[in-house]
């Protein structure tokens, strides 16, 4: 049983190790003819139409293809295959090419611009191989490879697959409903996660909504000045919505007009009065009380927003009209 499984892990496929490779150096004879054979198309489409410095005539390059297109034709072979072998050729003389690496390779390290630098590429595999591999002269030459290793290979070639908008947004809505994945995202991208997903109003309020009704997140919320002074706003702006819808279509309205002022008024003169007195209890307090240059800025800070509010007022009652400025919103809200 031990030599049985022994034989299967040196198995690869249906072959042993010693069959594999035998057909490996058989395919590597194969291989090496059909490089020379690639070569040889590429050399003779050199031949026919050498290649000339960038920026040629029109007439040029269409006298190339047709020339290039009626070799296709008359050897059983597409324009893209002998206008790639010629190019390939090109960038590979004779000295410079090495008999036991594949054609294959020798068009992906053609991509190199530097002469030099490309002639010295293809005799020296990476470090620990003996030969290239396609993957590997991708990365020399900065490709998508097939097989990726490395973290950020892998993330290339998903971003690769998904260049189309919808297979992009079909995997993003697979990872985030992995936890593992979501988890692992920093809260600067999640933020610019979410605020993507809700500029669409409809979005946003349901998301809102939602998030509101968690109190640890609601309260954490409200922590913040400018939310806390939206969501008053809203509450106010609601309030004077849901105010002027009763008075235009309720017929009890002019009655209950009357009974709000009088509740508006005092209201507002019991406000005074807590102010006073409030005021009046604690100001006493404060005789041969040296306060610091901290506690002087916060009092007279606060006696600014009272001053404003007073301002306010007075153009209340005098005006009938309630509407705050910038600058008075800004003080009332801390700014």
């Amino acid at each position: 049983m031990v030599k049985a499984m022994s034989e299967q892990m040196e198995n690869i496929g249906s072959v042993s190790q010693s069959r594999y490779e035998q057909i490996v150096a058989e395919l590597r004879e194969v291989v090496e003819q059909q490089t020379r054979g690639k070569f040889t198309i590429g050399d003779r489409a050199l031949e026919i139409e050498p290649v000339r410095p960038r920026g040629g005539t029109p007439d040029t390059e269409w006298t190339v293809r047709e020339s290039l297109v009626r070799l296709a034709d008359d050897i059983g072979l597409t324009f893209n295959t002998v206008k790639n072998a010629r190019w390939i050729a090109s960038r590979w003389p004779k000295e410079h090419r090495q008999g036991d690496v594949s054609f294959t390779i020798h068009r992906i390290l053609g991509r190199i611009e530097n002469d030099q630098e490309r002639w010295a590429a293809i005799k020296n595999p990476p470090e620990g191989k003996a030969r290239w591999t396609a993957d590997d002269a991708k990365r020399r030459v900065g490709w998508t490879v097939d097989s990726p290793e490395t973290p950020q290979e892998r993330i290339t070639a998903i971003h690769h697959l998904a260049q189309d908008e919808e297979v992009a947004a079909a995997v993003t809505t697979d990872f985030l409903r992995r936890p593992q994945v979501a988890a692992k995202v920093s809260t600067e991208n999640k933020v610019r996660v979410v605020e993507e997903f809700t500029r669409d109003e409809g979005v946003a309020t349901t998301a809102a909504t939602s998030l509101l009704r968690r109190p640890d997140v609601a309260f954490k919320a409200m922590s913040d000045d400018t939310a806390r002074f939206q969501v008053n706003s809203a509450q106010a702006e609601r309030g004077r919505q849901a105010h002027d819808h009763f008075e235009r279509t309720n017929p009890v309205a002019p009655a209950v007009r009357n009974i709000d002022r009088t509740v508006e008024f005092l209201d507002l003169v019991t406000a005074f009065h807590a102010f006073v007195a409030a005021t009046g209890r604690t100001v006493p307090g404060l005789r041969d009380r040296q306060l610091s240059e901290d506690e002087r800025t916060i009092v007279h800070q606060n006696v600014a927003k009272v001053k404003a509010t007073l301002d306010w007022i007075e153009t209340a009652v005098d005006t009938g009209k309630v509407d705050m400025d910038d600058e008075l919103a800004a003080i009332l809200r801390g700014e």
